[in-house]
């Protein structure tokens, strides 16, 4: 039987492993690594919990720490248990630290490298996220890509073999558990909220958080739209809310602050909003998946598909385009179907059996 190492370490790559692993561990042994990167219970253990992924067979416990000691701690650590466990392939995610570290310990034990969101570009080296994509996909002996212009990007870097156009496993699970959430989750009802009634933001990217005079221009802007936003905080966002004082921005506003919920209270949140402004990746595609206009706080993103249907703007820190784009960005129709036919995680599984 084949065995098949999987690394995870952030909240969005549990969730995408989890469709995924349930078709590998049909054929395959899959022995999963937790690196630790996410280690606060709201942004680990409750997705374990919450949603059925396999427990861990590692926990690496790395946790934060700056760009290059957190990628070494966790190269090190994979090392040690790939060596231990000798897989016959290992499966990465994404764009995280952990996706470095595991495609990079991997390819240096000549064991072959699968990654999932392979080709995806933003064209910005200044977002780590964008060297670790570049790097992991330059390893990787499979590249599993979600569109066709993912599959464009590699092939104009040079790559010629082992790409294979599988669609989102995003998608996936936005197709499953989207209906779950709308059957199960209580969360508007906690919250005191009514459908298309909130605006739903998140924010946890270096530009927007190290840059304080980013997070303070949009946390003022928010405040200055007059709009009830709805704000699941990530931990590094809080803390340097707290460490800055930046709390008397929002006292007195619209502005919710909560800790972060589950995946599927969050998606009714998401299919729920108004309108989604948010740094996020993932939350950009789910907005897309939904048809809930998203107001991306950035100037560059991986998913230039959902900008181009219309459904996604791209807004710089700049409070008077923000502001209006709050007020006045507000696309129609249905988004097109550009991430594939809901079985990504299907076709991943089969092509691992393949090795």
């Amino acid at each position: 039987m084949l065995k098949i190492a999987t690394v995870v370490g952030a909240r969005p790559q549990f969730i995408k492993s989890l469709l995924v692993s349930n078709e590998i561990r049909k054929t395959c042994r899959e022995i999963l690594i937790h690196t630790g990167q996410h280690y606060d219970h709201n942004m680990s253990v409750i997705f374990f919990e919450e949603m059925g992924i396999p427990e861990p067979d590692y926990n690496l416990g790395v946790g934060s720490g700056n760009q290059g000691a957190q990628t070494a701690q966790m190269l090190a650590r994979i090392e040690s248990v790939l060596i231990e466990e000798k897989p016959d392939a290992l499966l990465v995610y994404g764009d995280t630290n952990s996706t470095l570290a595991g495609a990079l310990a991997a390819s240096k034990l000549h064991i072959p490298v699968a990654h999932v969101e392979a080709g995806l570009r933003s064209f910005d080296k200044k977002m780590p996220e964008e060297i670790n994509r570049i790097v992991a996909d330059h390893i990787s002996d499979i590249l599993f890509c979600p569109t066709q212009t993912a599959v464009d990007n590699l092939k104009n870097e040079g790559i010629a073999k082992g790409i294979e156009l599988v669609g989102d496993v995003m998608y996936d699970l936005a197709l499953r558990f989207g209906r779950i959430a709308e059957e199960r989750s209580d969360i508007l009802n906690k919250l005191g909220l009514q459908p298309k009634e909130y605006l739903l933001a998140t924010i946890h990217r270096s530009a927007n958080t190290d840059e304080v005079k980013n997070l303070k221009v949009l946390l003022e802007t928010f405040v200055e739209s007059g709009e009830r936003i709805i704000f699941p905080i990530h931990p590094r966002t809080r803390k340097v809310i707290d460490d800055i004082g930046l709390n008397d921005i929002i006292d007195g506003s619209h502005i919710r602050l909560i800790d972060p919920v589950g995946y599927i209270d969050f998606l009714k949140l998401e299919k729920n909003a108004a309108k989604i402004l948010t740094d996020s990746g993932g939350v950009q595609k789910e907005a897309f998946f939904f048809a809930v206009p998203c107001i991306t706080l950035r100037d560059t993103t991986e998913w230039i598909e959902t900008v181009g249907s219309g459904w996604n703007i791209l807004v710089n820190v700049d409070k008077e385009l923000l502001l209006n784009q709050i007020s006045e960005f507000n696309p129609s129709g249905e988004p097109a179907r550009l991430f594939g036919d809901g079985k990504a995680s299907l076709y991943i599984a089969q092509r691992l059996t393949t090795l």
